[in-house]
Order: structure tokens, then C-alpha cells, then sequence
């Protein structure tokens, strides 16, 4: 079900000026649900609602404190003739890196959230190409985030993201992403079956340090959304496609609209397939109250990457290709939370 997204104007002059005070009054809140948890904590050995109310109070510090670090930017270069492109870039990817450092290093005190990287044997190459398309399974809470951190931290790329539109909800991540160049896409197709220009236009003006980050499969991973998109694609006339989504227990059919314009818009791109496990089970709240801390549940990665010359060229074969490589996906999903 889509939500109505109020344009930017509106989220500017009305959502973040009634958002400052909302969020001072959550953080007292939080704060004080947090004192009585810890208070009791020797009464509750997992300590649950300790742990996601200091969460709730350090994330919206961190929210807070984007609008400020963005607000003040701005009014240093209200114009985007008073600023030079390259280091207003550099500024907000600094403040991005600096966002998603405090949050995972936060989630794992609190939630023992850790992530492992298989690392690829071609590792190295991946650092030295040029513009990545970053393909990535998504499939639990915050894998974005972790993805998007390693992107910057390991591969020292900047992360270019295509990312559902709802996520604009969120006044420091509106502001701070929506000047990076982030593609926000309607919750619709979400993986740009019908805004594959949007897509396609930020693929071209992407650098050689950039990464553009994209959830083919349009959504998370949830066995419901799974079931509906099967149905969808029966209803659609399209039983092969229906067929490999029903072989395809892990994820969802990847929708080719935006990685195809990508790859027209970048033909000198590598693409960086990326898979991964352990916040899949993570679907619903109570899931999620149940499971925490995460310990010994972390989110298990591996990527792989084609460069340019190998990819295919014809529309057709790459919609094959990209079918393939998400059943590559799912069956080392499949692999991992398989017991040996």
C-alpha cells in the first residue's frame, strides 16, 4: 500500500520546524522509559526494552542532529551558486559516513548486531575499477544501512542509493540523502519499472569513486510479499517469470526496469552482486522482540562482481543474466541457513 509523500516544500517549512520539538519531547520519553528499564534491568536478563528504547533515544539524537549539520549547511551556501558541488558532496558524504558509523556501532552494543563479509577473491580489483552497480538482496532491518557502510568504509566508494520514497518520512534522512543525488522512488514499483529514467539519469552522472546501490527485488524480503509477487506475476501473463520466482524460496523475482537503465545509461560499470542472511528471519515486531540481542545471529555477507566487459549487452540477455544471478543469490542464502 503506497502512503502519500508531502512534497519537499512542505516537509522543509512545516514537517522539520514541528519535528525539532517532537523529537526533544520523544528523547525525554525514551530517556525515561530507558531509566525505569535499567532500573529493573536485574528483573529482565535480556533486558529488551532497555535496549530498543536507548536505541529509540540515540537514533533520534542522531536524526536531530543531521537537521542541525544540514540546516546550518545551508545556511553557509543557501544557493547552489555559493557552494562549490565538489566539496558541498564531500561535506554531506562525510556526514553520512559519520550517521551510519554511530548507528551500526550503536546497534551493536545494544543489539550484538554484527555483520561478516565473506570476502571476495577479486576484492582488491573492486577498489580500484571505476562506477559500481551494487545489486543487493534486501531482506530484514537495516541491511540498507550495513550495505551502504560497507560500501564506504571498506571500498571507499560513495554510495549512490535508489531507495522507496516512504524513507523521505524521515527529516535527517530526507535532507541529507535527497542532496546526495539518492533516487527516491514511488513505493509502487520500487525497483523503477516506471521511473527507469530517473534511475538511468543517476547512473550517468555517477563517478569513478560512486557505487550505485539498488534493491531490484523492490521491497524486503517477508514470505507474504513473496507469495504476492508470484501472484502477481501469474495474473500478468508471465508464467516463466512466475515459475522462477516459485523456484526462488529466499528472495523475490528481481525486476529488471532500473538495473537495465543503469547498465544502458553506464556501460563501463562493473556490478557487484550482493547476498546475504541472518535479519531475514527478523520479519515482524514480535520477531524481532523475540530474537534480540542478536547474539550469535549475524548478518552473514558475500558479493561478487562482473567486470564490464563481461556483462551482456542485448536487453534480453541481461534480463536472463540478473534471473540468474538472484538464483545464485537464493541458493547460497539457501546454503547458509540450511543445518549441515
Amino acid at each position: 500500500m503506497s502512503v502519500p509523500l508531502p512534497p519537499r516544500w512542505l516537509r522543509r517549512l512545516v514537517f522539520v520546524p514541528l519535528w525539532l520539538p517532537v523529537g526533544v519531547v520523544l528523547i525525554v520519553v525514551f530517556s525515561l522509559i530507558a531509566l525505569v528499564a535499567a532500573i529493573v534491568a536485574p528483573l529482565t536478563p535480556r533486558r529488551r526494552v532497555l535496549r530498543l528504547a536507548a536505541f529509540a533515544v540515540i537514533y533520534l539524537v542522531i536524526d536531530l542532529g543531521l537537521i542541525l549539520a544540514c540546516a546550518g549547511l545551508w545556511l553557509r551556501h543557501p544557493t547552489s551558486a555559493s557552494h562549490n558541488a565538489e566539496d558541498w558532496d564531500t561535506v554531506h558524504t562525510r556526514l553520512l559516513f559519520w550517521t551510519l558509523t554511530h548507528l551500526l556501532s550503536t546497534a551493536k552494543t545494544l543489539f550484538a548486531f554484527d555483520v561478516v563479509v565473506e570476502e571476495p577473491p577479486d576484492a582488491a580489483a573492486m577498489r580500484s575499477v571505476g562506477p559500481l552497480l551494487v545489486l543487493a538482496r534486501h531482506a530484514g532491518p537495516g541491511d540498507s544501512f550495513a550495505i551502504a557502510y560497507l560500501l564506504m568504509s571498506r571500498y571507499r566508494r560513495r554510495p549512490r542509493i535508489v531507495l522507496n520514497d516512504v524513507l523521505q518520512l524521515d527529516p535527517g534522512l530526507d535532507m541529507l540523502l535527497n542532496r546526495m543525488s539518492s533516487c527516491f522512488l514511488h513505493s509502487r514499483t520500487g525497483a523503477g519499472d516506471d521511473l527507469a529514467d530517473q534511475v538511468g539519469g543517476l547512473a550517468a552522472d555517477l563517478e569513478n569513486n560512486d557505487a550505485l546501490l539498488i534493491f531490484p527485488e523492490g521491497g524486503n524480503w517477508t514470505p507474504r510479499r513473496r507469495r504476492r509477487a508470484i501472484r502477481r506475476l501469474r495474473r500478468s501473463q508471465q508464467p516463466e517469470a512466475a515459475a522462477a520466482a516459485e523456484a526462488m524460496t529466499h528472495v523475490l523475482h528481481p525486476r529488471p526496469g532500473g538495473v537495465l537503465a543503469a547498465l544502458d545509461a553506464r556501460p563501463d560499470a562493473g556490478v557487484v552482486i550482493v547476498a546475504h542472511t541472518g535479519l531475514d528471519t527478523l520479519v515482524t515486531p514480535r520477531q524481532v522482540w523475540q530474537r534480540l540481542p542478536l547474539i550469535d545471529t549475524p548478518m552473514l555477507l558475500h558479493w561478487w562482481w562482473q567486470p564490464p566487459e563481461e556483462l551482456p549487452a542485448s536487453d534480453a540477455e541481461r534480463v536472463a543474466w540478473l534471473d540468474g544471478q538472484w538464483a545464485l543469490v537464493d541458493r547460497w542464502v539457501d546454503e547458509r541457513q540450511t543445518p549441515a
